[in-house]
Formats: structure tokens, C-alpha cells, sequence
């Protein structure tokens, strides 16, 4: 086993995830050998940090940051990239806790980043990927709000929404995580646009995106329009 492979960390936000926790310890870790967990969580009301801390006591390879509260998907991944850089992990990757992001896709995208891309992103637009149990009407917004962003950002990527993402460390230190401003889902489209800026590889490789099955979505109109208003200002440069 290479020592790069041993260096993988997954980070995982969760709020209110007590439900799901367990088995995404089970599932996500055995496709990367060497592996490790890290969830950050936000002060879940349902007890969902409990279940992690005895979660993380049982196995090492688990770690667990608490937040003070309902901070946000950006931080959580801001923060979990700091905390993975400062521990020498050479390959960060963002995945959600509902098992919408299938973890057989784990090892191919880890791959890819080891063959040289900076960034590896889990993409339901390109040719063999696609999505599950989705209704017209959701199909459309996304497929809509991709566009819209890939056309006001004037990038080529398909899928610039996408939470599926394989970082090499090296694009992490290129990307100036401090000039993030985004904090919702916007925060996807920022960081791949920044990657893109920066001149780094970014590619795609197609994913099967399954819809929530666990727990509840935590997307919302507002989320979606603050998104979407968020394309215009870096655009603009903002």
C-alpha cells in the first residue's frame, strides 16, 4: 500500500445525522484502504455528535470536530480542509452523509487525483452520469442552475453544483481557502471557479446521484436563489 493512499481523509458535515452516522462509517471506509473519517459537526440537536464522539473512541481512523452550532456547509468544509492540511493528508475529500454520494466511486476518483488532477469532481452531467429517484421539476432546477452558472462564469464544466469532490492537498494550498465567502451550496460553484482561475486540472468523472435516503434535504429556495445571485459576484469579481 502507497504511502498517498494511506493519506485520504473524507469530511463529512453533518447536522442532525444521528440516523445515518453509523453506516456511513461502515460504507465509506473500506473503499480507501488507509482511509480516514473526519464529520464535522454543528451542534446537532439530535444527539448526532454523542453517536460520532463513540464512533471515533472505537475505531482511529474516525475523528470528530464539534462546532459551536449551525454554522454552515462552507465552514464545515473549510474547516475540515484546514484541519486534514495541517495533519499531512494528501488527498480531501467532500461527501454528504445521506448516501446520495455512493462510495463505490471513492477508489475511481482517488485514481484520477493520483494521476494527476487537482481537483476530481463526482459529476451527474457527463456522459454515464445521471440521478435517481428525482422529479421533473428538481431535474429542471438543477440542470437550469448548472447552466446558468457555467454560463455567467464562462467555465466549460458540466456539473459546477456538484458535492462530490476529490481535492489533491497541493490545490487546497493553491486555492486561498480565506477568500471563500461563500457559506450555502454557492460554496461548490465558488471553489471549483477558483480552482478553474487558478489554473488547476479539474476533471469529471461520472457519478449516479441517488436522491436523500436518509433524513430529510436541507435545500431550500433561498438556498437555491442565494446560490444562483452568487455567480454574478464572481463574475464580478466580489
Amino acid at each position: 500500500m502507497s504511502e498517498v493512499r494511506q493519506r485520504a481523509l473524507i469530511i463529512v458535515p453533518t447536522y442532525n445525522e444521528r440516523g445515518n452516522v453509523e453506516e456511513v462509517v461502515k460504507h465509506f471506509l473500506p473503499p480507501l484502504a488507509g482511509g480516514e473519517l473526519l464529520f464535522v459537526d454543528d451542534n446537532s440537536p439530535d444527539g448526532t455528535g454523542e453517536v460520532l464522539d463513540r464512533l471515533a473512541a472505537a475505531d482511529p481512523r474516525v475523528h470528530v470536530m464539534h462546532r459551536p452550532g449551525k454554522l454552515g456547509l462552507g465552514t464545515a468544509y473549510l474547516d475540515g480542509f484546514r484541519w486534514g492540511l495541517a495533519r499531512g493528508f494528501d488527498y480531501l475529500f467532500e461527501m454528504d452523509a445521506d448516501f446520495s454520494h455512493d462510495p463505490k466511486y471513492l477508489a475511481g476518483m482517488l485514481a484520477k487525483a493520483q494521476a494527476g488532477a487537482d481537483v476530481v469532481v463526482g459529476s451527474r452531467y457527463v456522459e454515464g452520469g445521471g440521478t435517481e429517484n428525482w422529479g421533473l421539476q428538481r431535474k429542471l432546477i438543477s440542470r437550469g442552475g448548472s447552466l446558468y452558472a457555467r454560463t455567467i462564469l464562462g467555465v466549460k464544466l458540466r456539473d459546477v453544483t456538484a458535492g462530490f469532490i476529490c481535492y489533491r492537498r497541493s490545490a487546497l494550498e493553491t486555492i486561498d481557502l480565506g477568500a471563500i465567502t461563500s457559506n450555502g451550496y454557492s460554496f461548490q460553484i465558488e471553489m471549483k471557479y477558483r480552482a478553474l482561475k487558478a489554473g488547476l486540472t479539474v476533471v469529471e468523472t461520472p457519478i449516479v446521484f441517488v436522491d436523500r435516503r436518509i433524513g430529510q434535504s436541507k435545500m431550500s429556495r433561498k438556498i437555491f436563489v442565494e446560490a444562483m445571485s452568487k455567480v454574478w459576484k464572481l463574475r464580478l469579481g466580489k
